[in-house]
């Protein structure tokens, strides 16, 4: 039996994937699932299949050639050649990172003392990355006494990294290598001693705390810390005081710190503040004191609160900003005599600097109604200056230090947007649908001036809507090659993520996780009763668990849509999800509910993608996926597409693109990454061009 056969469409043939019956059969219901065999990583078969779906893509969309060449080349003009980050100053030197022109990768270098002195090259990633089709430097870190630097590197895209050492004084590569970690590594002080984080080989879950003393095998290294409980994932940071190694303890719902003093890397890790059952904290040292985020007493949309580092007890704690059912605290940064807040109000973020000595705040504005701003490189404790970071649709990011004492505020660099660039000419707005349930969803809308509402405009419509993760409005400069063509580019932020708080996304996950599917829906509709485009100029993209959001809706409305994107979906959800052996599953019970449970498992199968793929008139659809994907495997996509093809009733084309040297991010490098985006938009201006 061969992997597939074919069928033609016009006159290129379209691989149709074999069909090997499986049962699967969970509370008495019986699905079959005819693609269950792409699930074998390591059978031929499906090798051969994603290659020959990739020649069907690129042979159906070659005559789109000139255009992708066109797409890249604007998009390509729009990042600076030998552009270089903000220097950020940590421990008595300034780093930052930059680009040669026509480089992929960044090189990382710092200045000692002071910004204008001779630069020291600490890692040129070109170099590291030759004959590798992907590389990517997740972290590095340098030594307390800045002598030594440990970075990590991943060149296969699974997210699985190897860490290497490097004496910054001599330029020399170190023997010291540590495979199959997470990436994130910390120094203790005695500037030898480094701790990092093991996976589990199957499941990849961040769940081991080892050690490793510079100079020994990694063989010998010591593991510190197991979490048994595979609902909970580990991390490893230092305190911004360098006081302190601290091991953060997570599942969905619940955390628990646990420290030492960096001084003492031969210590045994204390808990700061057990975990309980939907107790979430986050914890931040700051003298003798320790400052918290916390949801705790049923502060839902958090606060934030102080106790003693030595007893810290967050019932008998002092509140600093106390919880507000109008305002959700997202985050937090400590400072000798300042507290940054990030926070949201109606939606959108706000930076509060709230002054520890006196108790005054004030609010950073940047003059804009939609935007994005954030809490940038700050490692620096005793300072008066806050580095902050700010975009929009129609700003490009760009990089301020504030001055929290005096108030004043200076811009540092915003990006380069192309030579032609002018904001002035784009137009933004902040809109409100109305989901079926009479909630407000707000869509951020962007377009060229000028724009006439005759229903005929492209409108392309991107979402997320999962794991409390606000999908806020920033400056896509690729975006402009579609803006420039006439389109509206919209964000719908739906619910399941967090940007009108935390109820935000209680009301998009698990038993309400089609509110998501729903609101995006409500938003593409109120759109084009507006007039700005119509069905069959519309088309809607997202990517991970916003590709589940763009397979929900094109099984509920494909006909609102003239084409849709998944990058890298989560579509094959209950089958996923009653695979605990799939990276990232039993993490996530919380997130999708547990589908052992009945009432999980029947409310999933009412939604998956996957399962609910039926005999309709699909829109064009292209569908990508990464061969080495540790978030979404690649059999997800491809099975879909399959299926997709198989129940499809109208002529429109269903592609599925496979970057075979790449996972769940795409490719690396700061070119190459935007080969595909060019091909997503030849995909949307090839199927416009048929109307």
């Amino acid at each position: 039996m061969t992997t597939t056969s074919c069928r033609t469409n016009d006159t290129i043939h379209a691989p149709v994937a074999e069909k090997i019956s499986k049962k699967l059969i969970n509370f008495g219901n019986t699905r079959i699932d005819n693609y269950y065999w792409m699930n074998e990583r390591e059978n031929p078969k499906i090798l051969k299949y994603l290659e020959e779906e990739n020649a069907y893509t690129e042979k159906s969309l070659k005559h789109t050639e000139k255009l992708r060449e066109t797409l890249f080349d604007e998009i390509a003009e729009r990042i600076k050649p030998d552009d270089s980050s903000v220097p950020y100053k940590d421990n008595g030197y300034y780093y930052y990172q930059r680009y040669e022109e026509q480089k992929e990768h960044p090189i990382y270098c710092r200045k000692k003392g002071k910004p204008q002195n001779p630069e020291e090259i600490l890692l040129d990633v070109n170099e590291l990355a030759e004959g590798h089709p992907f590389f990517n430097v997740e972290d590095f870190s340098v030594s307390y006494d800045n002598k030594l630097m440990a970075y990590s590197v991943d060149t296969l895209g699974r997210r699985k990294y190897e860490i290497h050492f490097k004496n910054l004084e001599t330029e020399e590569n170190l023997p010291d290598i540590i495979k199959d970690t997470d990436g994130e590594l910390v120094w203790a002080n005695d500037n030898k001693t480094v701790f990092y984080i093991k996976k589990d080989e199957e499941t990849l879950r961040e769940y081991q705390l080892w050690k490793h003393v510079l100079g020994t095998s990694s063989d010998k290294d010591n593991k510190i810390y197991e979490e048994d409980d595979d609902t909970f994932y580990i991390s490893v940071s230092k305190s911004k005081s360098d006081k302190y190694i601290l091991l953060a303890v997570f599942s969905t719902l619940s955390t628990e710190y646990r420290y030492i003093n960096a001084g003492k890397p031969n210590d045994t890790f204390h808990i700061l503040i057990p975990r309980s059952e939907n107790l979430e904290y986050h914890a931040e040292p700051h003298g003798n004191e320790l400052y918290i985020l916390t949801n705790s007493g049923g502060a839902v949309n958090f606060k934030i609160v102080k106790t003693s580092f030595a007893k810290p007890n967050i019932q008998t704690a002092v509140e600093i900003v106390p919880y507000n059912k109008d305002v959700f605290i997202e985050d937090f940064d400590v400072f000798k005599n300042y507290l940054v807040i990030n926070e949201r109000k109606n939606g959108l973020m706000r930076l509060r600097v709230l002054n520890l000595k006196t108790s005054e705040s004030k609010y950073i504005d940047c003059g804009e109604d939609a935007y994005e701003i954030w809490i940038s490189d700050n490692d620096e404790f005793d300072t008066d200056i806050l580095r902050f970071g700010y975009s929009s649709l129609t700003t490009p990011v760009s990089y301020y230090d504030y001055n929290m004492k005096t108030g004043e505020k200076t811009l540092l660099k915003q990006k380069f947007a192309g030579k032609t660039f002018n904001k002035d000419n784009y137009r933004s707005k902040r809109l409100y649908a109305t989901a079926p349930d009479g909630v407000k969803i707000p869509v951020s809308i962007v377009y060229k001036k000028g724009l006439i509402l005759n229903r005929k405009n492209p409108l392309l419509i991107y979402a997320y809507g999962s794991y409390g993760y606000s999908t806020d409005v920033s400056f896509r400069s690729s975006v402009l090659s579609l803006l420039n063509r006439g389109f509206v580019y919209a964000v719908a932020h739906v619910r399941g993520g967090q940007e009108n708080g935390r109820k935000w996304y209680e009301d998009g996950k698990l038993l309400h996780k089609k509110n998501t599917f729903t609101d995006f829906i409500a938003c593409t509709k109120y759109l084009q009763n507006l007039g700005y485009s119509s069905p069959e100029y519309t088309f809607a993209e997202g990517g991970s668990a916003g590709g589940l959001l763009t397979g929900a809706i094109s099984n509920m409305r494909p006909d609102l849509y003239a084409g849709i994107i998944s990058e890298v979906p989560f579509v094959d959800v209950v089958t996923t999800m009653l695979d605990e052996s799939v990276p990232l599953t039993t993490g996530e019970y919380d997130e999708w509910g547990n589908p052992h449970n009945k009432k999980y498992y029947d409310y999933m199968l009412s939604y998956s993608p996957y399962d609910n793929v039926k005999k309709q008139a699909y829109p064009a659809m292209l569908i990508t996926a990464g061969l080495h994907d540790s978030q979404v495997q690649y059999w997800e996509p491809a099975k879909w597409t399959a299926k997709l093809r198989e129940y499809n009733t109208s002529n429109n084309p269903i592609y599925l693109f496979t970057n075979m040297d790449a996972g769940h991010s795409g490719m690396s490098g700061r070119y190459k990454a935007y080969k595909e985006t060019a091909l997503i938009y030849a995909f949307i201006l090839d199927v416009l061009s048929g109307k």
